[in-house]
């Protein structure tokens, strides 16, 4: 079994690499939110199976990073994140051999975001970078393409100014997708949610008029469905197929989401699985088409995975994610059967590497455990307790780089080293 699961692991993140990894992202490096592949899943090798009582051993911690739940983005040796000082959110770049900062650069206001609680401070997105290029989001909506090298601003959009956007109540949260030529985002709008900029002057390239949900906080990914390059989106309203191409809306299905929708889809040939938390619970939709028109069919809807926070991934035919008040779920993606739900572990998000899943609390304790990437069970292989705890839930999702765990907790940046022996 352990031998099946990590190739499953390691050959969705190889037949994915082409669709969704920027251009100069090498072994090793987590360019964007969720990974090389937009799917929470590490193709990395020779990681610990199992952790030591106290974890694995810590390399290095840094501070400074600001207050804010942006993730982190690891690529050639820097680490990039975002987070609010004073009265401004800020871009921040660290070296990765020891977590010293190399640059700050300024991304536009501090605070919660839209109508948000001041106690929820900070930029939710996590940067994507290209490269000499990367695009931060902050919670306002202001985007801003730096370069790597020294943080130098190379151009900047508001999405309420420049668009129209709508900024959800707790702010803007998605991440910016990169694809090709293309950073696509969701400030929302009359004129179309979506949008497509050239990545390297930011000029408009489209919107997508026939696609108007306001925007919530979920971070599309990329798929080819039936041999048409799509993002897939997810809001309170529906879940929709935007063409790469031209930002025509080739699909959408109905599907309400409550309070708010934050999960990313999860794509498989022809199939479109969300999920969404405060009670909506999970659907999962087959695209056909015919005579060149996209249509959408649902699947199945049920509560086995009601997701609010962490995220879902996919390995094989199984999903796996945190469900409200059933606990630790694996989930058959065909039928949406449950294979087991568990609540020895706590509320929190994960990430796959070397068929092993790293599930992160978001209490106050921040715990995470080391459980296998299996349907036959949840079966752990060791935990410990964050140390130097805020009193924030942690919301960044733990990232796997180079033999690296990062974890982001407000100001604090935590960097294990999880590399077999």
């Amino acid at each position: 079994m352990t031998t099946d699961r990590f190739d499953a692991c390691a050959l969705g993140a190889t037949l994915l690499l082409s669709l969704s990894v920027p251009a100069l992202a090498a072994p090793g490096d987590w360019p964007q939110f969720r990974g090389p592949n937009h799917d929470d899943v590490a193709p990395e090798t020779g990681l610990l199976q199992d952790w030591p009582a106290e974890g694995p051993p810590l390399v290095w911690k840094a501070t400074g990073l600001g207050d804010g739940y942006s993730g982190v983005a690891v690529v050639g040796g820097r680490i990039y994140c975002a987070g609010d000082k004073g009265d401004s959110s800020f871009v921040v770049a660290l070296d990765a051999a020891d977590g010293k900062r190399v640059w700050s650069a300024k991304l536009g206001k501090a605070g919660p975001g839209g109508d948000g609680e001041p106690k929820f401070n900070g930029p939710r997105a996590t940067p994507t970078v290209d490269g000499s290029r990367l695009y931060a989001v902050g919670q306002y909506g202001e985007m801003v393409c730096l370069a790597t090298g020294d943080g130098k601003e190379l151009w900047r959009k508001d999405y309420q100014k420049d668009f129209g956007g709508g900024c959800p109540k707790w702010g803007y949260a998605e991440s910016v997708l990169l694809d090709g030529g293309r950073v696509v985002a969701t400030p929302g709008g009359a004129d179309g949610s979506m949008i497509a900029l050239n990545k390297e002057s930011g000029a408009l390239l489209w919107r997508s008029k026939g696609f108007t949900d306001a925007p919530e906080y979920s971070t599309p990914v990329i798929a080819e469905i039936l041999g048409a390059r799509q993002y897939i989106q997810l809001t309170a309203k529906s879940v929709a197929g935007i063409a790469a191409a031209d930002g025509k809306l080739l699909w959408r299905a109905p599907r309400r989401g409550n309070v708010a929708v934050i999960p990313s889809p999860v794509c498989r040939d022809n199939l479109v699985y969300v999920t969404s938390g405060y009670g909506a619970g999970c659907n999962l939709f087959k695209i056909t088409a015919a005579d060149g028109q996209f249509s959408a069919e649902q699947v199945y809807a049920n509560k086995v995975m009601v997701n609010q926070h962490g995220g879902v991934l996919r390995l094989g035919n199984y999903l796996y994610g945190y469900s409200d008040s059933k606990g630790w779920t694996c989930q058959d993606l065909e039928t949406g059967d449950a294979k087991w739900q568990e609540k020895k572990f706590a509320k929190g998000s994960l990430v796959c590497a070397d068929g092993r899943l790293y599930l992160r609390q978001e209490d106050n304790r921040g715990a995470l455990a080391l459980i296998e990437a299996s349907p036959e069970g949840y079966r752990e292989h060791g935990r410990f307790d964050q140390p130097s705890r805020s009193s924030q839930n942690s919301w960044p999702h733990p990232v796997i780089a180079g033999g690296k765990l990062y974890l982001r907790d407000q100001d604090l940046l935590l960097c294990y080293d999880v590399k077999a022996r």
